[in-house]
């Protein structure tokens, strides 16, 4: 990875991180999940409207074929993904949401098996069953009942399987637009599906305080429109895979954010399911490339 690729890298985690308090901060502040991705994302897609209104901005006019796929996996890694999460993080905490999006590696090394045929050494499938657990424990420590499953989790889950999907079918995209180009069609194709959470929209927005305001404006500026326009360009730089390992890093940031913002720490049994998830990570990165590299030709 080169140096431009980590700068920019390492920029979009730590806001990224901030966006699991920022849109719990909202939650609490009155917003209702539907209302609140709406607004987020309504303020995303005018950040890309200004941008495109800006002179000397000319955008490329995608392809018919291009434009199914950015339809596609706009609904995939906006819509389905950011509802996926709004809605967990309204019964978990921001913490365990973001160990639970932390391990989307997994699920993009298993996609990445079934759809592009990837062959998995075994510490890969040993790292998959690893991670597996510690969700499972994450889905535990955050239910109100013992032994239970988490809706919440749940809703975070899907965010993170539809977030994989969408990192491994993008790529191919870069080739023809510009990492702020597909950014902007991937936000707009991704409001559209949005905009039936419109109904009741004036009165919640009546009904919230101030600060959950600026905090829906801030992940909507921040976290929605320019971290993803920055990760984008990260990985036009650099290799796919070496860009997304910086994601290891989120989830301890995000703890820290979500303890600092709204006082807020997972608790224990969250907190060992996490740890266990993202080392799984690890094993299915590492160990596992490292075993198939050491296989003899």
């Amino acid at each position: 990875m080169n140096k431009r690729a980590m700068i920019l890298a390492s920029m979009v985690i730590v806001i990224w991180a901030s966006s699991f308090a920022g849109v719990k901060a909202s939650l609490l502040g009155g917003y209702t999940p539907a209302h609140l991705v709406l607004v987020r994302f309504l303020v995303a897609s005018s950040v890309f409207i200004l941008y495109a209104l800006m002179p000397g901005v000319k955008l490329s006019v995608p392809t018919k074929r291009d434009t199914i796929r950015i339809i596609i996996l706009g609904f995939i890694g906006i819509t389905v993904y950011h509802c996926g999460l709004t809605f967990g993080v309204e019964t978990i905490t921001a913490g365990s949401a973001s160990m639970i999006v932390g391990s989307a590696p997994i699920f993009t090394a298993i996609i990445a098996s079934i759809v592009l045929k990837e062959r998995m050494p075994l510490f890969s499938w040993i790292g998959l069953g690893v991670g597996f657990i510690g969700i499972v424990l994450i889905t535990f420590g955050t239910s109100d009942t013992a032994f239970s499953l988490s809706q919440g989790t749940l809703y975070v889950i899907l965010a993170t399987v539809a977030t994989s999907f969408f990192f491994v079918f993008q790529k191919p995209l870069f080739t023809r637009y510009k990492p702020i180009e597909l950014t902007a069609y991937f936000t707009w194709a991704g409001t559209v599906p949005m905009l039936v959470f419109l109904p009741g929209l004036g009165t919640n927005l009546a009904q919230a305080t101030t600060s959950a305001h600026l905090a829906a404006i801030f992940v909507g500026v921040f976290p929605a429109a320019i971290a993803y326009a920055m990760w984008a360009t990260a990985l036009s730089y650099g290799n796919a895979g070496s860009v997304t390992t910086m994601m290891y890093l989120e989830p301890a940031i995000a703890i820290i954010i979500a303890w600092v913002w709204l006082d807020e720490w997972p608790n224990t049994l969250s907190l060992i399911g996490g740890s266990i998830a993202i080392s799984s990570v690890f094993i299915v990165n590492l160990l596992g490339r490292k075993r198939r590299h050491k296989q003899p030709l």
